[in-house]
């Protein structure tokens, strides 16, 4: 299998952590890739990291669908729960740490806007999801206990990410039962192992 990657996208080191955790992180080919580059587009129209090509030659994009993938050949406990309670909740989370993810992407590309064309309200009203999702999930705190999902993959990667894009931000502060739980899932070695570089 090809990944397009790139070290510093939340939504590969989502994919690498979900091979970790899958056990087919050595079946992966990391092709370095940046979304400027023109052939990304042949393995996904949207010019976009991560793109997969599976050893079939199926191509598939975005990070939800290859993680989908990387599960459906795993051998141990699913990361996407059969239908049911556990699967709605794992993808609700998974949804609140993409949208984290997304929102700061969109800060990091307002940010490369001429200081004429850059809007600091909109780069506000991304921040302002990102912290509106840290909010709700110290609400379901509970949701991030139990056997390992998707949910709590996406959320420890986009946790991190908040780290990396607004590392003034004390969300600890207001999300302390979050905050223990990051703590410990943040040794996991699917988590060490896939950290960006400074």
């Amino acid at each position: 299998m090809e990944l397009r990657y790139s070290p510093t996208s939340p939504f590969v080191r989502k994919v690498m952590a979900t091979a970790i955790e899958t056990g087919t992180v050595g079946r992966i080919e990391k092709n370095t890739t940046k979304t400027s580059d023109p052939e990304l587009s042949t393995d996904n129209p949207l010019g976009k990291v991560p793109a997969m090509v599976t050893d079939d030659g199926k191509k598939l994009y975005d990070s939800r669908v290859i993680c989908e993938y990387l599960d459906s050949l795993n051998e141990g406990p699913a990361l996407f729960p059969a239908p049911g309670p556990a699967r709605w909740t794992a993808l609700r989370l998974q949804a609140l740490g993409d949208g984290i993810m997304d929102a700061l992407v969109n800060c990091v590309v307002e940010a490369r806007r001429t200081e004429n064309d850059e809007s600091r309200a909109y780069t506000e009203r991304q921040q302002d999801k990102a912290r509106r999702a840290v909010v709700q999930l110290e609400s379901d705190a509970d949701d991030l206990d139990g056997p390992l999902t998707i949910g709590q993959l996406t959320v420890g990667c986009a946790l991190d990410y908040i780290g990396r894009r607004m590392p003034d931000e004390d969300w600890r502060q207001y999300a302390p039962r979050v905050a223990r739980w990051h703590a410990d899932f943040a040794t996991r070695p699917s988590m060490t192992e896939t950290q960006a570089p400074a």
